[in-house]
């Protein structure tokens, strides 16, 4: 008997539903695993690796019935340049264990609720920086382009690229998914597919503009277990004294644990049965799949709300098809890589060029300036910050301004004040808000050295759940320098000041 809730444990009960799922969410995630290591600039078969661990490993651990994990755009530009930083990828995969080890540390912590404290305006810029500098560093690839080339493009390479667009943003056709066919075949496996049958065409019908290998997937072909086994990469363990190394070790912990807990609520958003994830187990399981990646050449990975909306809307049910998206890109590396190397490298940018547009799209900028600046200032700062330095730096920049706003805000927002006319007493009543702060101690300071002389002034904290120790010394000093001014002081539920002499 089949429960009104799927449980979010792993489960065979709903194989009906997951298989097929699992099925789509391999085509959607087989291109996107080797464009994301092509934009990272490692090898290829890292990205199939962080995939196969992210949909095996992580989803065993997990405690989402739906989220589906693997290598993700949003860690491209650190993957690309942490390489170069620390000198080699074996030394980057150092960085990938431990930082694995720091998210499993911060989801034992109960660091869970870390994701409610960076203001989404700031997430929405890194995103968005993020698809910036995809376009920048896909749109060569997608012509074709190489240094070492007389010619600045591959025309081979341009109708592939183009062609493979116009695929993807038929897929964006809004309502274009009732149709049985687009809903069950993703745009980017269509695209995959138009690029190795035209490369093959191009040799019969265009030779001059059939692709070289280097302008091909390149994986190794394993014809032994041995073979497969010497594929995968070693981390660097000399490395440990590159000060470097943990520098973007924290850096991929706290932007990878970030993506994973934004995707993880927009998760159980899309979740049908509503279902609510554990996201300090989320933050164990993407500890223990990035320690395992880092350990065998992977790409670092988080929770991907590309793939895990697929499998939503694909019917899944459980864990289990995420598992099975796993092991079919264990089996396609294991038995179909001759068939792999023969995808064109611009059809895996076009995917790219459309994701890193989704990212920074024209109406996620106009819809944060309609939000006030308030909300814009953090963003495009971000936004450019990151253009300009690094992931991590952007972010912290646009968190000080987030700040910024909020301390202006609470500067504010410390009083509202009533003044009677003169012809009814002139009596003037502040009201203070429920939090004062220290914050609030220079507008509150200068408010009450601005009264008249002869005032009569009632100070109200009946609302206010704390007064901070410094406001309170600043509203006693007020009362007793009030008698040489003629102000008459009323003070209505705020605490005695110990500090103050007399009192």
């Amino acid at each position: 008997m089949k429960l009104n809730k799927p449980t979010q444990g792993l489960s065979f009960q709903y194989l009906k539903e997951d298989l097929p799922a699992g099925l789509v969410v391999f085509f959607v995630a087989l291109p996107l695993c080797l464009g994301i290591a092509l934009a990272s600039g490692a090898p290829l078969f890292s990205g199939i690796i962080s995939g196969i661990i992210g949909g095996i490993v992580v989803a065993f651990f997990s405690g989402s019935a739906l989220s589906v994990s693997g290598p993700a755009a949003g860690l491209t530009v650190i993957v690309l340049n942490g390489i170069h930083d620390v000198g080699s990828y074996e030394a980057f995969l150092l960085a990938l264990v431990i930082a694995g080890i720091i998210q499993f540390l911060l989801g034992w912590l109960k660091a869970g609720v870390i994701g409610y404290y960076f203001p989404s305006s700031v997430i929405k810029g890194m995103l968005a920086a993020i698809g910036i500098i995809l376009i920048l560093k896909q749109a060569p690839i997608a012509i074709g382009y190489a240094k070492d080339q007389a010619n600045s493009f591959q025309m081979g390479a341009v109708i592939i690229a183009a062609v493979s667009l116009v695929i993807l943003l038929i897929w964006e056709i809004p309502g274009i998914k009732k149709f049985i066919f687009f809903k069950w075949v993703p745009g980017a496996l269509v695209a995959v597919v138009f690029g190795v049958i035209a490369n093959e065409a191009f040799k019969t019908m265009h030779p001059t503009w059939v692709l070289e290998n280097k302008y091909l997937v390149t994986l190794p072909v394993a014809n032994s277990a041995s073979d497969f086994l010497n594929q995968f990469t070693l981390p660097d363990f000399t490395a440990f004294t590159n000060y470097k190394v943990y520098l973007l070790a924290v850096t991929i912990a706290i932007i990878a644990s970030l993506e994973t807990l934004l995707s993880i609520e927009a998760a159980d958003k899309l979740d049908p049965y509503k279902r609510l994830s554990p996201t300090n187990k989320e933050l164990i399981a993407q500890g223990i799949g990035n320690t395992i990646s880092g350990l065998i050449g992977g790409l670092p990975m988080t929770a991907v709300i590309v793939r895990t909306s697929a499998n939503i809307n694909a019917g899944g049910k459980t864990k289990m098809s995420a598992i099975v998206h796993g092991l079919l890109l264990l089996l396609s590396v294991v038995a179909l890589s001759s068939v792999l190397n023969m995808i064109p490298l611009a059809c895996l940018a076009a995917v790219l060029l459309v994701v890193g547009y989704k990212l920074t799209k024209i109406g996620l900028y106009t819809q944060m300036f309609k939000l006030g600046w308030e909300q814009f200032l953090p963003f495009i700062i971000t936004v450019v910050a990151i253009q300009f330095s690094d992931l991590l730096k952007g972010i912290f920049l646009g968190v000080a301004v987030s700040i910024f706003f909020i301390l202006r805000s609470n500067h504010k927002r410390d009083y509202t004040i009533h003044q009677e006319k003169k012809s009814e007493g002139g009596k003037i009543f502040i009201t203070l808000a429920e939090q004062v702060t220290f914050i609030n101690k220079g507008s509150i300071a200068k408010k009450l050295a601005d009264f008249p002389d002869g005032s009569i002034v009632t100070i109200d904290g009946t609302n206010s759940h704390f007064i901070d120790i410094d406001v309170l010394e600043i509203i006693h000093d007020f009362k007793h320098a009030a008698l040489l001014k003629n102000i008459e002081v009323h003070l209505v539920n705020i605490p005695a000041f110990l500090g103050v002499s007399g009192h």
